[in-house]
């Protein structure tokens, strides 16, 4: 029971943080809504669905993950050069956000396939191309390396940077409301605000890299792919996770926790 809280808890802080920024903010309605609904879906699924998949299936999922990464390739929609979304009807959903902390977990939980999941989803971010899934992949790698010293992850880190400096100079959009740089453009307007906002996600942070029932690897990994896609939306014009506006980060985090949550702790 403690681990199922420490995953809701995980997620729910920072979402519903978010979720009081948009309100509060005045956000369109449909902002906060459709969060809410995302975290709806996400917490039963992260602290309830059993997902005890063989090493097998875990690879089928792997390879599911890595197309949909590649899908907004040929699926658009495209904006000049850049195309990112997965298309859901009237809704796009950013494709690294929703797919790669999933991706992650599955990375760290599979020895010997590890590197070439996060070069597979590099390669996606660095074609879309996007610099924030390059930087989660970076981090991804360095938490993988912190766990386990595994030093294969160190040329993985490498390449990822450099894949994220390649991405920003050729995939900059302008950042939108409520979605991008949501700390940078608070902290201008409402310091505390923009302090309480970044606690409640650095709340977050700190529970998935200590407090989930997984193993070490697991939760650095995890870690990490959130440390990368927050500094990248730090730096930069791309989507602030759980706490902007944005289902697909909601979503993918609750995959990943429910991931997570069926490796043993060490």
């Amino acid at each position: 029971m403690a681990g199922r809280a420490a995953i809701m808890l995980a997620l729910g802080i920072p979402v519903a943080a978010g979720l009081l920024y948009l309100v509060l903010g005045g956000a369109p309605l449909a902002y906060p809504v459709a969060n809410a609904l995302a975290l709806l879906i996400a917490v039963p699924i992260a602290a309830f669905l059993p997902l005890r998949l063989a090493e097998r299936e875990r690879r089928m999922l792997a390879l599911v993950l890595l197309a949909l990464l590649f899908v907004p390739l040929v699926s658009g929609p495209h904006l000049g050069t850049v195309a990112r979304w997965l298309p859901l009807g009237p809704v796009n959903l950013h494709a690294g956000a929703l797919a790669l902390p999933a991706l992650v977990v599955l990375a760290a939980r599979d020895e010997d396939y590890a590197p070439p999941i996060l070069l597979a989803a590099l390669l996606a971010a660095s074609l879309q191309p996007d610099a924030a899934t390059a930087l989660a992949v970076m981090m991804a790698a360095v938490g993988l390396y912190n766990a386990g010293q595994d030093w294969r992850m160190v040329p993985v880190a490498g390449i990822a940077f450099l894949a994220s400096i390649g991405a920003v100079l050729r995939g900059e959009l302008p950042a939108q409301p409520f979605v991008e740089r949501v700390l940078v453009d608070l902290a201008l307007r409402e310091p505390l605000a923009a302090l309480g906002l970044g606690m409640a996600l650095l709340a977050g942070f700190l529970m998935i890299a200590h407090a989930l029932p997984a193993a070490k690897s697991t939760r650095h990994a995890l870690a990490g792919s959130l440390f990368g896609f927050s500094l990248a939306a730090f730096v930069s014009n791309y989507p602030s996770v759980l706490i902007g506006y944005g289902a697909a980060p909601i979503l993918g985090y609750g995959l990943a926790l429910a991931l997570a949550r069926h490796t043993r702790r060490d």
